[in-house]
């Protein structure tokens, strides 16, 4: 009789294939202890990776800070798929607010926290791409230049797709989006615009910027326990793919984090401020083409070859930049 080998694909929940790792490569998803603090039953598309990050972040927090944790979330995918009322798959005290102002909802609950003393509840911020680079880039400046004791999580999937899949100050050059379509001598999104929020919050001076991935579910989790373990304003941007909005397969949303951060066109790196502490290397340099033939939003750069070009020579520069190579394997 022919024997087949037993493979233990899900490791990152509480299942047997977990109990196989040891107990140091786990992450806080696959403990007894875990919070859940965004549980399931909400309504996320399949493949989803802001849900992905959000449980990751949240529950590492939750971990951080003993259970002691409020969150303040900006109107956009994550608060309208896990808040269909009157339901919620939130665990934790948590808030909506509007779509431009989360950061100024925290830095008020931070506020109160410290009038009453209670010192040991901490604050999160949380928004889409366009909540944060856009319509509450003021009151996220505000937070910044304040120095208020909030933790700002950024789930970066490059647009507005709640609202059906149009440009924001994150999508990148080139992407066909609902209001850059693929058309013309320039199809897409234009290059060579848009905000870089991580530089600009370094540019405040304020005592913690991470970006982190969700592909990278150890790392992610890592840099939420320090900022969590700082006080004063803190700044995390995850980079999250979005199937519905990328024109990817939901199946494919881990891989497409991968290959961003091995072609060097979402540097990972850490902060203090201003000055950059960390960066994590790039273990197998992959071109950008690897990472852009999965989605059809670049379906057209692809039959492209001056955006292919310009498209590479961000990442070059990414690489360039932040010293991302030294890594490979």
């Amino acid at each position: 009789m022919a024997h087949q080998q037993v493979k233990f694909y899900q490791t990152g929940t509480l299942t047997v294939g977990n109990r196989l790792l040891d107990e140091d490569n786990r992450t806080v998803q696959a403990t007894m202890d875990r919070s859940n603090s965004l549980d399931s039953g909400h309504r996320a598309c399949q493949g989803c990776g802001e849900a992905l990050g959000a449980r990751y972040a949240i529950d590492a927090a939750m971990r951080a800070t003993d259970n002691q944790l409020i969150a303040a979330n900006a109107t956009g995918c994550l608060e309208v798929f896990t808040t269909p009322y009157p339901e919620s798959a939130w665990r934790i005290p948590w808030i909506h607010s509007l779509f431009g102002n989360a950061a100024a909802v925290a830095t008020g609950i931070a506020a109160a926290l410290k009038v009453k003393g209670k010192k040991e509840v901490r604050v999160i911020a949380q928004g889409g791409d366009g909540g944060t680079t856009d319509i509450g880039f003021g009151c996220l400046s505000g937070m910044f230049e304040r120095n208020d004791d909030v933790l700002y999580i950024c789930y970066d999937n490059q647009g507005y797709m709640n609202t059906g899949v149009q440009r924001s100050s994150a999508t990148p050059g080139g992407a066909r989006t609902a209001t850059t379509m693929p058309v013309g001598p320039q199809p897409g999104a234009d290059f060579d615009k848009g905000k870089n929020v991580p530089s600009i919050a370094m540019a405040h001076n304020i005592p913690y910027v991470a970006t982190a991935s969700v592909d990278r579910l150890h790392d992610l989790e890592a840099k939420v326990k320090k900022a969590m373990s700082m006080h004063g304003a803190r700044y995390i941007q995850v980079f999250v793919p979005c199937p519905l909005g990328w024109g990817s397969q939901p199946a494919k949303t881990v891989n497409l984090a991968r290959l961003a951060i091995e072609s060097g066109i979402y540097p990972l790196f850490e902060a203090e401020h201003g000055e950059i502490t960390s960066v994590t290397k790039i273990r197998n340099l992959v071109q950008v083409d690897e990472y852009l033939k999965h989605q059809r939003r670049f379906a057209h750069v692809m039959k492209n070859p001056e955006q292919l070009s310009a498209i590479q020579a961000t990442a070059d520069r990414n690489i360039q930049k932040y010293g991302l190579l030294g890594g490979q394997e």
